[in-house]
């Protein structure tokens, strides 16, 4: 589907406002004309003479006789000059409600269109695959979500209404012009086109720049957005001055970039007014011979009308002249929000996945697994994890033990291989289900920008402040949630900035408990604790890890030594597995970690 045919779908919903928008639109330019129009009576009326002419006359002039001729020419020249009046001033006054009413149906589709791009998008992003979140910029995503689709509303409705608005003026002065004069107006319909020559080339320059002008702009957001997520480190290590400099000179490309496109949006003004002008005079200079010339065809405040309106027209004439070059910079913001509507979702149930069940074991079975082109993570892992046991999941750095437990709540999918859940294969199940069954606590909390309770029931409306106290209890974190202002009516701050490590961690368990999810997924959750601080998480851990199968990932061997199985993984293969002890006398990669870190 063209990005045309997807603009106008955005309206579809708003489709019976929009011919209400352009009726009105209709009524109030026709209304327009008939105030320049009237101009004709009042000089007339001014000037001694008949309002309208008895026979003869333009068409217009004849038309306008038979509307409102008999109040015109009613009573004293006094009395015909004041309904002339009259009748302008209510015409005016219409013209001006019309094109209220206009304008405000205007503005409600462009707010009700930019808000469905919006949710569509914002939707779109949570069924993207994580490895497309790694690759991406959040600020270029930001731009794209907040000020892109801003524009794109441009396109579809403001641009789009104001060109519907100024061609349907446009029709009504032609109507009007050819009823003053038919030849004057032939003479200005034949120049046109030049117009559209003339522009074609700096539309085509707006739109590239453009382009490149909203890149620059996802730049500038995602480097504002790096320098407040990291304005500790930036002062840690004394980087204001190189921070202030990455970012003065990405404004300076970007004011660059700006002043290219607007360099030439800006020209299509100025050029196709000196044309219009040129068009007027020339109008003028014809209309003149015709009105005083011998044997003149043309009175004079017919032409004075024409004038009038033909000046009138310039507005709309250089409105829609300036459309493409308006549309040219909507459509490169288009570009970019549809670039990520067309990539393929990866979330989201497909047609014959089931509601995952979980009664007896967990298998990987040959499991390989690389990030798209790169080198493979995982080679030929297979193990089992049976209800109720705790399997541990230990290696150095870079061995892949992250990677193998985002498989089970396919956050990715296998390269190879397979895994299996009571026999059954993990894609089979909607990942909604299976989700549903996991817990899962990282060493890398994520705590939003709300109260302590929203945090803890998180994704839930069906919990109460009972259930959330209770968790936060098993959790270890009652004591100083009852310390904080407002206690779990509380605004944690971005990122929970407001709590320390342990503490976020403890929101973290809590928020884990308050599911009672039967498989349980920790992610090194004690490590980079001080002794305290990890001694209340590992307490809240063992209470989270009752009952529940569990897969932990831990850096600190002292940790699981408890575990049934430990898994050791060296680059992305299963080197070693069995018990503490059985591992610590093997004198293989377990023993020598464990003696790294246990060493006096």
């Amino acid at each position: 589907m063209g990005r045309g045919a997807r603009l106008i779908q955005l309206v579809r919903p708003y489709t019976l406002l929009f011919f209400v928008t352009i009726a009105v639109t209709v009524v109030s330019s026709v209304l327009d004309g008939l105030t320049f129009v009237l101009l004709i009576p009042f000089l007339r009326t001014l000037f001694g003479e008949q309002a309208l002419p008895a026979t003869g006359g333009s068409g217009v002039e004849v038309v306008l006789s038979k509307i409102v001729g008999p109040f015109l020419a009613a009573g004293t020249p006094e009395q015909a000059l004041r309904n002339v009046v009259v009748v302008l001033l209510l015409a005016l006054i219409l013209k001006n409600a019309t094109e209220y009413a206009g304008a405000m149906a205007s503005v409600a589709i462009q707010e009700g269109v930019v808000r469905d791009l919006r949710v569509k998008l914002f939707r779109h992003l949570q069924t993207l695959p994580l490895a497309f979140f790694q690759r991406t910029k959040a600020g270029q995503l930001l731009a794209r979500l907040i000020n892109d689709t801003d524009q794109v509303k441009g396109a579809v409705t403001a641009s789009l209404a104001s060109l519907i608005q100024n061609v349907s003026l446009i029709l009504v002065f032609l109507v009007i012009l050819i009823g003053l004069s038919w030849r004057l107006t032939v003479l200005a319909v034949v120049c046109a086109p030049l117009l559209v020559v003339i522009i074609r080339p700096l539309v085509t320059r707006v739109r590239r720049r453009s382009r490149e002008q909203a890149e620059d702009r996802g730049e500038l957001t995602s480097l504002a957005g790096e320098m407040v997520a990291s304005v500790k480190l930036v002062r840690a290590y004394v980087a204001e001055a190189f921070e202030s400099s990455r970012f003065e000179a990405l404004s300076n490309r970007y004011r660059k970039r700006v002043l290219r496109a607007q360099r030439f949006a800006t020209l299509t003004s100025p050029v196709s007014e000196v044309f219009a002008g040129g068009v007027i005079v020339l109008i003028f200079s014809v209309g003149t011979h015709l009105a005083l010339g011998v044997g003149a065809t043309l009175r004079p405040e017919v032409l004075i009308a024409f004038m009038a309106v033909a000046l009138r027209l310039m507005s709309p004439v250089k409105s829609v002249a300036n459309f493409p070059t308006t549309l040219a910079g909507a459509a490169a913001a288009a570009d970019r929000v549809f670039e990520i509507l067309e990539l393929p979702p990866d979330e989201g149930d497909r047609p014959g996945e089931t509601d995952a069940r979980f009664e007896g074991r967990i298998e990987y079975k040959h499991v390989g697994f690389a990030y798209g082109r790169d080198a493979a993570v995982l080679h030929d892992v297979s193990l089992e994890v049976r209800r109720g046991q705790i399997v541990a999941i230990v290696g150095p750095s870079g061995a892949g033990k992250t990677t193998l437990v985002d498989l089970l709540p396919r956050f990715y999918e296998p390269s190879q291989g397979e895994i299996l859940m009571d026999g059954v294969p993990l894609s089979r199940f909607t990942r909604r289900s299976l989700r549903g069954l996991m817990g899962i606590v990282s060493q890398e909390t994520v705590l939003l920008n709300d109260t302590v309770f929203a945090n803890i029931a998180y994704g839930r409306s069906d919990f109460g402040l009972p259930q959330v106290e209770a968790a936060a209890r098993a959790a270890n974190a009652s004591e100083f949630i009852a310390q904080l202002p407002s206690g779990y009516d509380t605004l944690l701050g971005e990122r929970g900035t407001r709590l320390s490590g342990g503490q976020r961690q403890r929101i973290a368990i809590a928020r884990a408990l308050l599911r009672d999810p039967p498989i349980l997924i920790l992610d090194e959750a004690t490590s980079s604790l001080d002794t305290e601080s990890e001694r209340l998480v590992q307490e809240a851990i063992d209470r989270l890890m009752a009952h529940r199968t569990v897969l932990v990932i831990a850096h600190r061997l002292a940790t699981v030594q408890h575990a049934d199985t430990i898994i050791v993984l060296q680059e992305g293969r299963i080197v070693e597995r069995g018990d503490h002890q059985t591992l610590l006398g093997g004198g293989g990669l377990y023993r020598r970690l464990y003696d790294m870190q246990f060493r006096t």
